[in-house]
């Protein structure tokens, strides 16, 4: 009699606790949501991770709100958004640096990309392109590599932060091309692309999110496209395929939204499902190709198959140029 009444006691109890978490995770979002992007404003991840939100808001009735945790090529956000509550209301706005970091510092990167997260949506992916100053003497990338091997680290290349999308094409480059050039890595790519557009750096190869203004308005020029076709937005630039350098397009970094690993399905599902009503607004679709960004939402099990491939894909770039942690 006294193991029923125990048993019935612990059944009332799981009940009573399985009600209410079901009853907060049916009621969510009730209080404003924290997305953390682990770059400077004004770069890529931070622009589209801003549109994006913005429009999930509306959706979700809650605010989100975006908070920079800069440094470490997004490291820091990763591991903030990792140990957090998994309770839907803070939220990691990544890049493939989530990925690379993990490849590069093992388990010194002190999470794993894939079990301590849980999918929400592929973003964009945003096609990379080779840019320097326009008075540089570049015209082409073999201009590039000619004064690379005439002055080893003479020509230096920016970036995020050490393995970062920038990071990887250029080492790839320099590696095929078997020259040395000086990497600079900055704190997110609005930096660096400062610095570029100064000619202190002599190129990076940056998303194309806002090239093409900054190109009419004479800041910069563009040496190659890192795509397999021609852009049209960029009349006469030749590809990386044509400049020499095969299979680029597969450098180009993505964004996309992750939860803490543990956050309720339920939860997952309804970020996801605005996520995805956000991309197909036609406002949103337009905001992300003038900035050179191709809409890519996706399902929680499509993205996390995206992940995977994406994971497979960067250790063998990383393994191929030999690229080490800083």
């Amino acid at each position: 009699m006294m193991k029923k009444k125990i048993s019935a006691l612990l059944l009332s109890s799981v009940c009573v606790f399985g009600s209410a978490a079901l009853a907060q995770t049916t009621a969510y979002p009730t209080q404003t949501i924290k997305v953390l992007v682990g770059f400077a404003a004004g770069g890529p991840a931070d622009v589209i991770g801003r549109i994006v939100t913005q429009h999930m808001s509306g959706t979700l009735g809650q605010s989100m709100v975006v908070e920079n945790r800069t440094g470490a090529n997004s490291l820091i956000a990763t591991k903030e958004v990792a140990k957090a509550n998994p309770d839907g209301y803070t939220l990691l706005f990544a890049s493939l640096s989530h990925n690379v970091n993990r490849v590069l510092l093992k388990e010194k990167a002190e999470y794993d990309p894939l079990e301590n997260f849980a999918p929400i949506s592929l973003g964009a992916v945003l096609p990379l392109v080779v840019v320097t100053a326009p008075d540089t003497p570049y015209k082409t990338v073999a201009d590039l590599v000619a004064a690379a091997k005439k002055n080893p680290d003479s020509i230096s290349y920016g970036s995020a932060g050490n393995g970062g999308s920038a990071h990887l094409a250029g080492a790839l480059m320099a590696t095929i091309a078997g020259v040395k050039m000086l990497h600079v890595p900055f704190r997110g790519n609005a930096p660096a692309l400062t610095e570029v557009m100064a000619g202190r750096v002599s190129f990076m190869f940056y998303p194309m999110i806002g090239i093409a203004n900054m190109v009419a308005d004479k800041r910069l020029k563009v040496l190659a496209v890192g795509t397999s076709q021609p852009m049209a937005e960029f009349a006469g630039v030749p590809t990386m395929d044509e400049s020499g350098y095969k299979d680029f397009e597969q450098t180009a970094p993505w964004v996309g939204l992750l939860a803490p690993a543990g956050t309720p399905e339920a939860i997952v599902n309804k970020l996801n499902a605005a996520m995805n009503v956000a991309l197909k607004q036609p406002e949103v679709i337009k905001r992300m190709k003038d900035l050179g960004a191709t809409p890519s939402g996706n399902s929680p099990a499509e993205f996390r198959a995206y992940l995977t491939q994406d994971l497979e894909r960067w250790v063998k770039v990383v393994q191929a140029a030999g690229i080490q942690a800083e």
